[in-house]
């Protein structure tokens, strides 16, 4: 059995401004690992994997979204519907179809079962955060995009661990609260232009017909 107490008991407090001080990430996760049944490692090897660009493909989020924890599930239902108003949004900036390259759970005509169950990421604007997502992804300058979207995922996590204390959902959100933290602490303003720049090349392998304000520059 785990022992949720002990383990959170020895995890520091997060905020956004939280430094790290001799472990990383990694050593975090694996510290969290060690004291976790194998159900639960399960768990965390899924969520870190989700952490992995490469590994965020359509077989993925079909994976995740069919989890028996609720936190794995919601949490990556609102990181696809982050991606593909993202892509959405770059592929209007570059007068491309809205829905290409979308990732699609349930394509028209599949499996009534599996359209069943995630037949509401089809249709973009319908998620909670939606618009406050469309107002931060129309920030002119590139840092304050991507802090904007890290604030949003940040409040995300909160409300889904609200009740969670002494559970492998605490676990999952403050793993997913510290890879943001991380992934700052690695970032200056040079990264983070590269960061945008390497999105628009996921998306459709070209600069061409991109405009986007540089307001550090």
């Amino acid at each position: 059995m785990n022992n949720y107490h002990y383990i959170v008991a020895g995890l520091p407090a997060l905020t956004r401004d939280w430094k790290f001080s001799g472990e990383d990430f990694d050593g975090f996760v694996e510290e969290i690992r060690e004291n976790c049944s194998d159900k639960d490692r399960a768990l965390i090897d899924l969520l870190k994997r989700g952490f992995d660009e490469d590994s965020l493909d359509r077989d993925f989020y079909i994976e995740a979204l069919s989890s028996g924890n609720a936190f794995i599930r919601d949490y990556f239902t609102f990181d696809l519907n982050v991606r593909n108003a993202k892509t959405r949004y770059l592929n209007k900036a570059l007068g491309r179809p809205a829905d290409k390259d979308v990732i699609r759970l349930a394509e028209d005509g599949e499996d009534t079962v599996l359209a069943g169950m995630f037949g509401d990421l089809k249709t973009p604007g319908e998620f909670e955060e939606a618009q406050r997502l469309e107002t931060v992804l129309q920030s002119g300058d590139i840092l304050a995009r991507e802090r904007g979207i890290d604030d949003l995922t940040w409040e995300k996590i909160d409300s889904l661990t609200t009740f969670n204390y002494f559970d492998v959902s605490f676990l999952l959100g403050f793993l997913c609260r510290l890879r943001i933290i991380s992934r700052w602490a690695r970032l200056d303003e040079q990264t983070g232009r590269e960061m945008f720049k390497r999105l628009v090349e996921d998306v459709c392998g070209t600069f061409g017909g991109v405009h986007y304000e540089e307001n550090n520059a």
